[in-house]
């Protein structure tokens, strides 16, 4: 038995092929993947920003891309019966799950910090070698031993179940991380997909304002009818000194409380200091790629007393939490518009062409596609 891939071999290249599907383990599932999101940091693969690990220790052959994923069980290990926190789980089901797979055997997860296990996998093989099925851009996807895997509520759609392993859990757990409570002041720095959620998300935990800083009409706009009370344009504050007084004119002259850096430019981590008020959180999330270097006058961290946290995956527990809010978020917020182009499998270079924003025109930017095999 064999399912269609799109297998990615060098930058901007994918070539489509069939791979085995593999024999499910004791402890693995099978899922048969029906809807796949094209993240920011798989446009950075694409790219060649980043390659796959292994491919740096000299391993060759091509792998599968794709995490943020949803589909059905077409197969489990006889010895699964309910998915990670104890629901019933059958063949046919709707599932998501987490797309890495720490080692459950080491002093950081013994610690219960999971997103933090040096020996944490994903895309974890070439397509040479079994599983074969590592990556999202599949017909089929394959959770090995050790997964977490969580039923979708029949609420949500796949435009909104797809994204919620990565860009929903993500920004919620850093939110969580950060400790947003009730009368908080946020920032979100950057309204893409991670942006839009966030800003959704830190209003349902209890901010009092959030802001989001973007380029993008169409952006800006899907932020405010996400939950955003303000917004910032970069093209008409376009400076930091500028940015950061409005910053401040929003939050009663003290600066906010949280920022999230989504955007992924080590610029955009130095301003989120002038952005924040003494004593405030900087969660960083969007500079995930080797080099990202900047310059930085660390004694503004110290006489700030500001705290940095670096975000990298999340808590399994932090997906059925994602989940539940969607499905309390779905009729508030139009957050099913964030997965805003759909393509077959097929046609996966078209995909990340049209998700690609780098040295596009303004207002011609999507805010993520996504792929059903």
């Amino acid at each position: 038995m064999k399912g269609k891939a799109a297998v990615y071999t060098k930058p901007r290249t994918f070539e489509l092929t069939e791979l085995p599907v593999p024999e499910v383990e004791r402890g693995g599932v099978l899922v048969k993947v029906t809807s796949a999101g094209i993240c920011g940091s798989d446009l950075h693969y694409w790219r060649g920003d980043i390659a796959p690990s292994f491919w740096a220790g000299g391993a060759k052959g091509g792998v599968v891309l794709g995490h943020e994923t949803t589909g059905v069980v077409a197969a489990m290990g006889k010895d699964v019966a309910r998915d990670s926190v104890g629901r019933p789980l059958k063949e046919g089901d709707r599932v998501a799950y987490t797309y890495f797979f720490p080692c459950l055997r080491c002093y950081n997860c013994l610690r219960g910090e999971l997103n933090t296990c040096p020996n944490r996998t994903r895309f974890r093989r070439t397509v040479e070698s079994y599983p074969y099925c590592s990556g999202g851009f599949a017909e089929y996807f394959y959770l090995p031993p050790g997964h977490f895997v969580f039923k979708v509520p029949d609420e949500l759609p796949d435009e909104l179940a797809t994204p919620a392993n990565c860009a929903v859990t993500q920004v919620i757990f850093g939110l969580r991380k950060a400790g947003v409570s009730m009368g908080d002041h946020v920032v979100v720095q950057g309204a893409g997909g991670l942006g839009i959620n966030a800003v959704a998300a830190a209003k349902e935990m209890g901010a009092e304002k959030v802001i989001a800083i973007d380029s993008q009409p169409n952006r800006l706009k899907l932020a405010e009818q996400c939950g955003a009370d303000a917004t910032i344009d970069l093209r008409e504050f376009n400076t930091v000194e500028t940015r950061a007084a409005r910053v401040r004119e929003l939050t009663h002259g003290r600066g906010a409380d949280i920022v999230l850096e989504l955007v992924g430019f080590p610029g955009a981590f130095v301003e989120g200091f002038r952005l924040l008020r003494p004593g405030g959180t900087i969660v960083e999330i969007g500079c995930m790629w080797p080099n990202s270097t900047t310059q930085f006058d660390v004694s503004k961290l110290v006489w700030t007393n500001a705290r940095v946290i670096g975000i990298a995956h999340y808590d399994p527990y932090t997906l059925p939490v994602a989940l539940d809010f969607l499905v309390r978020a779905k009729d508030k917020y139009p957050l099913d518009q964030i997965m805003s182009h759909s393509f077959p499998l097929e046609k996966i270079d078209e995909a990340f062409q049209q998700s690609e924003w780098l040295g596009k025109e303004n207002g011609t930017i999507i805010t993520r596609a996504f792929l059903k095999p």
